[in-house]
Protein backbone atom coordinates (compact mmCIF):
# COMPACT_ATOMS: atom_id res chain seq x y z
CA UNK A 1 0.00 0.00 0.00
CA UNK A 2 1.10 3.76 -0.68
CA UNK A 3 2.69 5.56 2.20
CA UNK A 4 0.84 8.77 3.23
CA UNK A 5 0.81 11.45 0.64
CA UNK A 6 3.07 14.71 1.11
CA UNK A 7 1.42 17.77 0.81
CA UNK A 8 2.46 20.18 -1.88
CA UNK A 9 4.42 22.78 -0.50
CA UNK A 10 5.57 25.78 -2.58
CA UNK A 11 9.63 25.93 -1.69
CA UNK A 12 12.45 24.21 -2.64
CA UNK A 13 14.26 21.15 -0.86
CA UNK A 14 18.31 21.14 -0.85
CA UNK A 15 20.48 17.83 0.54
CA UNK A 16 23.47 18.29 2.31
CA UNK A 17 26.10 18.19 -1.13
CA UNK A 18 26.95 21.76 -3.08
CA UNK A 19 26.62 20.17 -6.76
CA UNK A 20 24.12 21.68 -9.05
CA UNK A 21 23.61 19.27 -11.09
CA UNK A 22 23.19 21.36 -14.73
CA UNK A 23 20.30 22.92 -13.29
CA UNK A 24 19.91 26.47 -11.05
CA UNK A 25 22.85 26.51 -8.09
CA UNK A 26 22.14 26.84 -4.52
CA UNK A 27 22.86 29.47 -1.56
CA UNK A 28 24.31 27.79 1.06
CA UNK A 29 24.29 29.63 4.50
CA UNK A 30 27.20 29.05 6.43
CA UNK A 31 27.84 29.67 9.92
CA UNK A 32 31.32 31.06 10.89
CA UNK A 33 33.42 30.71 14.11
CA UNK A 34 32.50 33.15 16.76
CA UNK A 35 36.07 33.77 18.41
CA UNK A 36 37.79 30.09 18.12
CA UNK A 37 38.88 29.28 15.25
CA UNK A 38 38.92 25.77 16.01
CA UNK A 39 34.87 25.81 15.84
CA UNK A 40 35.27 26.32 11.91
CA UNK A 41 33.49 23.17 10.61
CA UNK A 42 34.73 20.61 8.16
CA UNK A 43 31.91 21.69 5.75
CA UNK A 44 32.56 25.04 6.32
CA UNK A 45 36.28 24.55 5.64
CA UNK A 46 35.06 22.34 2.11
CA UNK A 47 32.46 25.07 1.19
CA UNK A 48 35.23 27.59 1.83
CA UNK A 49 37.04 26.08 -1.26
CA UNK A 50 34.37 24.73 -3.54
CA UNK A 51 32.27 27.24 -4.03
CA UNK A 52 31.38 29.16 -6.79
CA UNK A 53 30.71 32.64 -5.52
CA UNK A 54 31.64 33.65 -1.95
CA UNK A 55 29.01 36.75 -0.79
CA UNK A 56 31.26 38.00 2.44
CA UNK A 57 29.74 40.42 4.93
CA UNK A 58 32.99 42.00 5.07
CA UNK A 59 35.54 40.51 2.54
CA UNK A 60 38.36 41.82 4.83
CA UNK A 61 37.37 39.26 7.84
CA UNK A 62 36.90 36.77 5.48
CA UNK A 63 40.79 36.97 4.00
CA UNK A 64 41.61 36.88 7.69
CA UNK A 65 39.58 33.66 8.39
CA UNK A 66 41.13 31.61 5.49
CA UNK A 67 44.53 32.85 6.10
CA UNK A 68 44.04 31.35 9.60
CA UNK A 69 42.29 28.09 8.05
CA UNK A 70 45.12 28.11 5.81
CA UNK A 71 43.06 27.15 2.96
CA UNK A 72 42.67 29.17 -0.27
CA UNK A 73 39.07 30.05 -1.98
CA UNK A 74 39.06 29.48 -5.62
CA UNK A 75 35.50 30.91 -6.49
CA UNK A 76 34.85 35.05 -7.38
CA UNK A 77 34.34 36.75 -3.68
CA UNK A 78 31.80 39.66 -3.38
CA UNK A 79 31.07 41.22 -0.72
CA UNK A 80 27.55 41.23 0.80
CA UNK A 81 26.57 44.18 3.82
CA UNK A 82 23.41 45.92 5.15
CA UNK A 83 25.04 49.13 2.41
CA UNK A 84 24.36 47.02 -0.51
CA UNK A 85 21.96 44.37 0.22
CA UNK A 86 19.44 45.82 -1.82
CA UNK A 87 21.17 46.02 -4.83
CA UNK A 88 23.67 43.34 -4.78
CA UNK A 89 20.94 40.52 -4.41
CA UNK A 90 19.65 40.66 -7.91
CA UNK A 91 23.02 40.18 -8.77
CA UNK A 92 23.59 37.35 -6.75
CA UNK A 93 20.54 35.87 -7.54
CA UNK A 94 21.34 35.98 -11.26
CA UNK A 95 25.05 33.58 -10.60
CA UNK A 96 22.88 31.18 -8.80
CA UNK A 97 19.90 30.87 -11.48
CA UNK A 98 23.16 30.98 -14.23
CA UNK A 99 24.03 27.26 -11.86
CA UNK A 100 26.60 28.70 -9.15
CA UNK A 101 26.70 27.57 -6.11
CA UNK A 102 26.44 30.91 -3.84
CA UNK A 103 28.52 30.80 -0.24
CA UNK A 104 27.18 33.35 2.20
CA UNK A 105 29.12 33.80 5.05
CA UNK A 106 29.31 37.02 7.66
CA UNK A 107 31.62 38.27 9.73
CA UNK A 108 30.47 35.53 12.74
CA UNK A 109 27.85 33.11 13.63
CA UNK A 110 25.09 32.94 11.56
CA UNK A 111 24.27 34.56 8.47
CA UNK A 112 20.88 36.67 8.09
CA UNK A 113 20.62 36.21 12.20
CA UNK A 114 21.23 40.06 13.14
CA UNK A 115 23.46 39.83 10.27
CA UNK A 116 23.42 40.45 6.64
CA UNK A 117 21.39 37.37 4.70
CA UNK A 118 17.80 37.78 5.24
CA UNK A 119 16.83 39.45 2.01
CA UNK A 120 18.98 37.21 -0.29
CA UNK A 121 16.81 33.82 1.15
CA UNK A 122 13.62 36.25 0.82
CA UNK A 123 13.96 36.35 -2.61
CA UNK A 124 15.52 32.96 -3.32
CA UNK A 125 12.25 31.61 -1.49
CA UNK A 126 10.28 33.87 -3.60
CA UNK A 127 11.73 32.20 -6.66
CA UNK A 128 11.98 28.72 -5.47
CA UNK A 129 15.57 28.97 -5.53
CA UNK A 130 17.50 26.72 -3.63
CA UNK A 131 18.53 27.71 -0.39
CA UNK A 132 20.53 25.40 2.48
CA UNK A 133 22.28 25.88 5.59
CA UNK A 134 25.97 24.36 7.03
CA UNK A 135 25.01 24.86 10.77
CA UNK A 136 27.75 25.96 12.99
CA UNK A 137 28.73 28.25 16.06
CA UNK A 138 25.83 30.47 17.32
CA UNK A 139 26.09 33.73 19.61
CA UNK A 140 23.03 33.29 20.69
CA UNK A 141 22.31 29.81 21.59
CA UNK A 142 25.58 29.77 22.86
CA UNK A 143 25.21 32.86 25.51
CA UNK A 144 21.80 31.12 26.31
CA UNK A 145 23.24 27.66 26.46
CA UNK A 146 25.33 29.35 29.58
CA UNK A 147 22.91 31.85 31.21
CA UNK A 148 22.46 29.48 33.87
CA UNK A 149 18.74 30.68 32.85
CA UNK A 150 15.42 28.64 31.07
CA UNK A 151 15.93 27.65 27.93
CA UNK A 152 13.01 25.87 27.00
CA UNK A 153 11.34 29.05 25.76
CA UNK A 154 13.20 32.26 24.63
CA UNK A 155 13.31 35.17 21.94
CA UNK A 156 15.91 36.69 20.19
CA UNK A 157 15.70 40.74 20.46
CA UNK A 158 19.36 41.58 18.62
CA UNK A 159 20.19 45.20 19.59
CA UNK A 160 18.22 47.72 21.45
CA UNK A 161 16.81 50.92 19.63
CA UNK A 162 19.87 53.53 20.53
CA UNK A 163 17.57 56.59 21.32
CA UNK A 164 16.58 56.65 24.88
CA UNK A 165 12.63 56.68 23.83
CA UNK A 166 12.29 54.15 21.32
CA UNK A 167 14.34 51.81 23.94
CA UNK A 168 12.08 52.77 26.94
CA UNK A 169 9.30 51.95 24.47
CA UNK A 170 10.56 48.65 23.18
CA UNK A 171 11.60 47.19 26.59
CA UNK A 172 8.30 48.55 27.83
CA UNK A 173 6.62 46.09 25.60
CA UNK A 174 9.11 43.18 26.51
CA UNK A 175 8.24 43.89 30.45
CA UNK A 176 5.64 41.15 30.62
CA UNK A 177 7.75 38.67 28.24
CA UNK A 178 7.43 35.39 30.04
CA UNK A 179 10.33 33.69 27.46
CA UNK A 180 13.85 34.00 28.16
CA UNK A 181 15.69 37.02 26.24
CA UNK A 182 18.61 36.83 24.79
CA UNK A 183 20.04 40.64 23.54
CA UNK A 184 23.05 42.02 21.59
CA UNK A 185 25.10 44.93 22.53
CA UNK A 186 28.31 47.31 22.07
CA UNK A 187 30.67 47.61 24.96
CA UNK A 188 30.46 51.25 24.88
CA UNK A 189 27.15 50.79 25.46
CA UNK A 190 26.67 48.18 28.09
CA UNK A 191 25.98 50.17 30.42
CA UNK A 192 23.10 52.48 29.59
CA UNK A 193 21.48 49.19 28.38
CA UNK A 194 21.77 47.26 31.96
CA UNK A 195 20.05 50.59 33.64
CA UNK A 196 17.33 50.65 30.59
CA UNK A 197 16.54 47.06 31.86
CA UNK A 198 16.72 47.89 35.35
CA UNK A 199 14.33 50.48 35.39
CA UNK A 200 12.16 48.60 32.93
CA UNK A 201 11.98 45.05 34.62
CA UNK A 202 13.24 45.59 37.84
CA UNK A 203 16.81 45.39 39.53
CA UNK A 204 15.70 41.49 40.80
CA UNK A 205 15.21 40.08 37.50
CA UNK A 206 18.00 37.42 36.92
CA UNK A 207 20.13 37.95 33.94
CA UNK A 208 23.69 36.94 32.57
CA UNK A 209 26.06 39.38 30.50
CA UNK A 210 28.65 37.00 28.16
CA UNK A 211 31.65 38.55 27.39
CA UNK A 212 34.10 37.51 24.21
CA UNK A 213 32.23 33.65 23.91
CA UNK A 214 34.38 31.06 23.03
CA UNK A 215 37.69 33.27 23.06
CA UNK A 216 40.89 33.60 25.02
CA UNK A 217 38.59 36.04 27.77
CA UNK A 218 35.43 34.50 27.46
CA UNK A 219 33.24 36.16 30.45
CA UNK A 220 30.35 35.10 32.07
CA UNK A 221 28.58 37.18 34.95
CA UNK A 222 25.52 35.94 36.10
CA UNK A 223 23.19 37.75 38.63
CA UNK A 224 20.66 40.31 39.58
CA UNK A 225 20.43 43.13 37.05
CA UNK A 226 21.11 45.69 39.78
CA UNK A 227 24.33 44.29 40.15
CA UNK A 228 25.26 43.39 36.73
CA UNK A 229 24.71 46.92 36.30
CA UNK A 230 26.98 47.72 39.30
CA UNK A 231 29.77 45.97 37.75
CA UNK A 232 29.11 47.72 34.30
CA UNK A 233 29.78 51.09 36.26
CA UNK A 234 32.88 50.14 37.58
CA UNK A 235 34.43 48.37 34.75
CA UNK A 236 35.99 48.63 31.95
CA UNK A 237 34.25 46.56 29.44
CA UNK A 238 35.29 45.10 26.12
CA UNK A 239 34.50 42.66 23.51
CA UNK A 240 31.38 41.27 21.87
CA UNK A 241 28.54 41.27 24.11
CA UNK A 242 25.12 38.97 24.79
CA UNK A 243 22.83 40.06 27.61
CA UNK A 244 20.15 37.07 28.48
CA UNK A 245 17.59 38.12 30.60
CA UNK A 246 15.34 36.03 32.56
CA UNK A 247 11.28 36.43 31.84
CA UNK A 248 8.69 38.25 33.79
CA UNK A 249 7.61 35.81 36.67
CA UNK A 250 3.97 34.51 37.56
CA UNK A 251 1.80 37.40 38.59
CA UNK A 252 0.44 37.70 41.70
CA UNK A 253 -3.10 36.95 41.87
CA UNK A 254 -5.40 39.27 42.18
CA UNK A 255 -7.85 39.17 45.57
CA UNK A 256 -11.56 40.01 44.95
CA UNK A 257 -11.11 43.16 47.61
CA UNK A 258 -8.98 44.76 44.97
CA UNK A 259 -12.29 45.04 43.11
CA UNK A 260 -14.49 46.40 45.35
CA UNK A 261 -14.12 50.24 44.14
CA UNK A 262 -15.12 49.09 40.91
CA UNK A 263 -18.27 48.05 41.83
CA UNK A 264 -19.28 50.57 43.83
CA UNK A 265 -18.08 52.54 40.74
CA UNK A 266 -20.93 51.00 38.56
CA UNK A 267 -23.26 50.75 41.45
CA UNK A 268 -23.17 54.66 41.48
CA UNK A 269 -23.57 55.00 37.65
CA UNK A 270 -26.60 53.24 38.44
CA UNK A 271 -26.04 49.46 37.97
CA UNK A 272 -27.38 46.70 40.04
CA UNK A 273 -25.44 45.06 42.62
CA UNK A 274 -25.32 41.59 40.54
CA UNK A 275 -25.20 43.05 37.22
CA UNK A 276 -21.82 45.14 38.66
CA UNK A 277 -20.06 42.48 40.19
CA UNK A 278 -20.92 39.97 36.62
CA UNK A 279 -18.94 43.23 34.91
CA UNK A 280 -16.00 43.20 36.88
CA UNK A 281 -15.74 39.30 37.78
CA UNK A 282 -15.58 38.93 34.10
CA UNK A 283 -13.18 41.56 33.34
CA UNK A 284 -10.95 40.64 36.58
CA UNK A 285 -10.99 37.20 36.02
CA UNK A 286 -12.03 36.52 39.42
CA UNK A 287 -14.94 34.44 40.80
CA UNK A 288 -18.28 36.05 41.23
CA UNK A 289 -19.18 34.63 44.37
CA UNK A 290 -16.28 35.78 46.18
CA UNK A 291 -16.32 39.28 44.73
CA UNK A 292 -19.90 39.76 45.77
CA UNK A 293 -18.75 38.79 49.34
CA UNK A 294 -16.18 41.42 49.25
CA UNK A 295 -18.74 43.43 48.60
CA UNK A 296 -20.52 42.96 51.14
CA UNK A 297 -17.94 42.36 53.48
CA UNK A 298 -16.95 45.63 52.75
CA UNK A 299 -20.18 47.19 53.43
CA UNK A 300 -19.91 45.56 57.06
CA UNK A 301 -23.22 43.08 55.81
CA UNK A 302 -23.36 39.26 55.59
CA UNK A 303 -24.60 37.29 52.51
Amino acid sequence: MDGPRQPDIAGSSVGAGTESAGGPGQIVLAATPIGNMGDATVRLIDLLQSADVIAAEDTRRLHRLVSALKITPTGRILSYHEHNEQSRTPELLDLVRSGAVLLMVTDAGMPSVSDPGYRLVEAAAAEGIPVTAAPGPSAVLTALALSGLPTDRFCFEGFLPRKAGERAARLDELSAERRTMVFFEAPHRLEVMLRALDAAFGGDRPAAVARELTKLHEQVLRGPLRELLEWAETSEIRGEIAVVVGGAGDAAPEAPEDHVEAVNALIAQGSRLKDAVATIASDARISKRELYEAVLAARGTQP
